[in-house]
């Protein structure tokens, strides 16, 4: 999705202007998510979707797709990410304050339990964590904290744990320090695994696997001597693959400088192909378990992860859900994630961590990469698109779903997601909804560390 999209806004508002269709697609409203699904059967495929803020919203759109479509709730499966706690911690693009906001993920948590057992509600996200200049064990530590969260929410609301963990999965940053990161992996299997059977007491063994997405370093790309990414992109992808990843995104070479071209995607997808086919790493699920380094990694990076727990869990008075919340009060994780990039910042200025061809190795390869730039027209068709959706629509019966949506948003014991479905088929926008809960909720405003 797009900026204004992710942000919760249409793409006539003043806020959007410029940023149309830029960095993914646009949805505004359910005719948006019908050409984005056209001639794809719902219930033959699996669809991942990188939300938060709005997460509710473009879930009751693909919904209401499926269903126009003849495919029932039960039969849709995929992946949404709707990790809300980790936009305040890092990627920013949060709508309303944290607490409704955690509101809105334990309803789709609920929703999708009892109508979509086989759809991801929460993909946890320590991905932009770590973009955000993380270290490897603060990624690991906040990550599996804000999957406790969830957990103590969810079970807060009224679910048994066994009914939804199964159901919870993970994304993680594959970065450049090999074996690090195949320690980072080991030892969330192992945490989570350990908290959901000791602390919430989960019995099936569905409830303590961590499956996981990885995605190659993004930050880790450079626009200086581009083609040196593919080396890197291809170290990392073999690092989560060695590490037990169930899925893998590798990054395009280009994506330091623009959205990715075609040549430089293939080559990303070229990247997984070989590992795949031509090395046999995954000929067994953990081939460097029993080395005394990866061991003592894993461990290393368990003991860190846990010292932050404790200091997460002292902060909630025994809850890890108020512990983060009260880290995202206080500024403390922001504050940590900042010190972590400023450091390694000064590392890299200093010529203490080598970079090759930023401050290493800089000689040559400085050809003008081919970009992928995006018309001003995908922003003025879109917004007449929008026009006119609007001026078909039967504004009666919008006034309505959304004067629903702010009844139903007062009461915090009510699931959302019926009334956000109702909204979505009145043709309701995704940015006229945010506008009612905003009302009902506030928005937030960042408070700088303590």
């Amino acid at each position: 999705f797009d900026m204004p999209t992710l942000m919760g806004r249409d793409s006539d508002d003043p806020w959007a202007l410029g940023e149309v269709g830029k960095a993914g697609v646009a949805v505004d409203t359910l005719d948006d998510m019908e050409v984005l699904f056209g001639g794809i059967d719902l219930g033959g495929v699996s669809t991942s979707m990188t939300i938060n803020g709005p997460a509710n919203i473009v879930m009751a759109m693909y919904v209401a797709v499926a269903e126009g479509q003849g495919t029932a709730r039960a039969d849709l499966s995929g992946t949404i990410q709707n990790d809300i706690l980790k936009e305040y911690q890092a990627q920013k693009e949060y709508l309303f304050p944290p607490r409704p906001s955690l509101r809105l993920v334990t309803d789709l948590i609920r929703f999708t339990t009892a109508e979509m057992p086989r759809f991801h509600p929460v993909s946890i996200s320590g991905y932009h964590i770590r973009e955000a200049g993380s270290t490897a064990d603060q990624e690991l530590a906040f990550t599996l904290a804000n999957g406790f969260a969830y957990v103590e929410a969810a079970v807060a609301a009224g679910l048994d744990v066994d009914a939804f963990a199964p159901r919870l999965s993970f994304f993680f940053n594959a970065h450049s320090d090999f074996f690090e990161e195949i320690g980072k992996y080991r030892a969330a299997r192992r945490i989570w695994a350990r908290w959901l059977r000791e602390r919430y007491g989960a019995s099936d063994e569905r409830s303590l696997r961590l499956r996981f997405h990885a995605q190659t370093a993004g930050v880790s790309l450079t626009a200086q001597q581009p083609e040196v990414n593919i080396a890197r992109l291809a170290l990392q992808a073999l690092s989560a693959v060695l590490g037990g990843t169930q899925s893998l995104h590798t990054d395009s070479y280009d994506e330091a400088l623009a959205l990715p071209s075609e040549d430089a995607a293939r080559i990303a997808l070229r990247t997984q192909q070989v590992i795949a086919h031509e090395t046999g790493v995954t000929a067994t699920p953990d081939p460097l378990g029993g080395s005394a380094y990866v061991e003592w990694m894993t461990d290393e990076m368990e003991r860190r992860a846990e010292a932050i727990f404790a200091h997460l869990d002292g902060l909630g008075g025994g809850s890890m859900l108020e512990g983060v919340l009260a880290a995202i009060d206080n500024g403390w994780i922001v504050d940590e994630i900042a010190d972590a990039a400023y450091r390694y910042e000064r590392q890299v200025n200093a010529g203490e961590r080598v970079v090759v061809g930023v401050n290493r190795y800089t000689e040559g390869g400085e050809r003008r990469a081919d970009l992928l730039r995006i018309s001003a027209d995908v922003e003025r068709e879109q917004v007449e698109r929008l026009h006119a959706v609007r001026a078909a629509r039967d504004q009666g019966a919008v006034d309505r779903s959304l004067a629903a949506i702010a009844r139903q948003a007062a009461d915090p014991t009510v699931n959302l997601m019926p009334a956000f479905v109702d909204a979505v088929r009145a043709r309701a926008t995704e940015g006229e909804i945010v506008a009612t809960l905003e009302s009902v909720f506030g928005t937030y405003t960042e408070r700088a560390a303590v």
